[in-house]
């Protein structure tokens, strides 16, 4: 099996072009967008992110909180007694005060997403509430996200699109996203065990296939549907945390499947993570949209290994 690498095009002009952005999405699977948040926003959250693990002691105080630099020891510590919580990379009580922060929730609801959206979709549409953050440390036991489809963690609807947003700058050699453009037209491909987070490995035989990745910049994002393959790289650089969102979005009228309404791995209840809010308008956005649901299906996450 033989592999392509390429950059990403900005699809940033496309958002006054309709027509050829929705092209450019069904060729692709995917859409990248230059600085498509603004800097200072994306910052702003890395800080507060970094906040949270300096005040559990997992960075390096001499080098200051912005540097992100981790504490080596603490995070041998975590290796060892292997307590990180669902893929997230860092340990449950970590994880539940960075779902608690306001400024994470709202990025996912930002004028500048929700234009993307409104242009690809051009009908309402429905931005989950199960944000995501994974705030991967340099350390044997966050092993890189091995390839892999959203839609088996995902379901409900094929049509449902992750935005994956560095928070921060996250050049390749930190781990940054690599995807498989027009991956998507194949369908829903065979899985097999794999190490790393959410522990199935999409099966990639024979072909040569169009890796796509690059250097993201604080307020960078690319957009991918449920069936485009992508997986983290390699982290090289082996003493700075790497942080990261994923947010998704689907047409309104399309059905959901019920736990991408809950919080992600219910780390906690709605009402925890809700306290000490400034503002109530996302608080439960998803009970005022008549959704229509479709049940998990366990068997699709499980389909019978192959040979190459």
């Amino acid at each position: 099996m033989t592999t392509a690498t390429a950059g990403f095009l900005d699809a940033t002009p496309l958002l006054g072009d309709p027509a050829a952005l929705r092209a450019q999405a069904e060729q692709d699977g995917l859409l990248f967008f230059k600085g498509l948040l603004p800097r200072d926003a994306v910052l702003a959250l890395r800080l507060q992110f970094l906040t949270i693990l300096d005040q559990y002691g997992l960075l390096d105080r001499e080098a200051g909180v912005e540097a992100g630099l981790v504490n080596a020891a603490a995070v041998e510590r975590i290796a060892k007694a292997d307590v990180t919580f669902c893929g997230t990379g860092v340990p449950f009580d970590v994880y539940a005060s960075i779902q608690r922060l306001e400024a994470f929730h709202r990025l996912a609801h930002h004028p500048h997403l929700l234009r993307v959206f409104e242009t690809l979709f051009e009908r309402p549409f429905f931005p989950h509430p199960r944000n995501i953050a994974r705030i991967m440390l340099p350390s044997p036991f966050n092993t890189p996200t091995p390839p892999h489809q959203d839609f088996l963690h995902v379901q409900g609807t094929t049509d449902t699109w992750t935005t994956w947003a560095p928070i921060g700058d996250v050049p390749r050699a930190l781990g940054s996203l690599t995807l498989i453009r027009g991956s998507h037209r194949n369908g829903l491909m065979d899985v097999k065990e794999a190490e790393g987070a959410g522990n199935l490995e999409t099966w990639l035989c024979g072909p040569s296939f169009d890796w796509v990745e690059g250097d993201y910049e604080a307020g960078d994002a690319v957009v991918f549907h449920s069936y485009t393959v992508h997986k983290a790289l390699p982290a090289k650089i082996r003493d700075r945390v790497r942080l990261s969102c994923d947010f998704r979005y689907q047409p309104l009228e399309q059905t959901v499947e019920e736990k991408s309404l809950r919080p992600h791995c219910d780390v906690l209840e709605w009402e925890e993570i809700y306290a000490g809010w400034e503002r109530d308008d996302l608080k439960y956005y998803w009970h005022h949209h008549d959704l229509r649901y479709s049940p998990w299906d366990e068997s699709i996450r499980w389909q019978k290994d192959k040979i190459c």
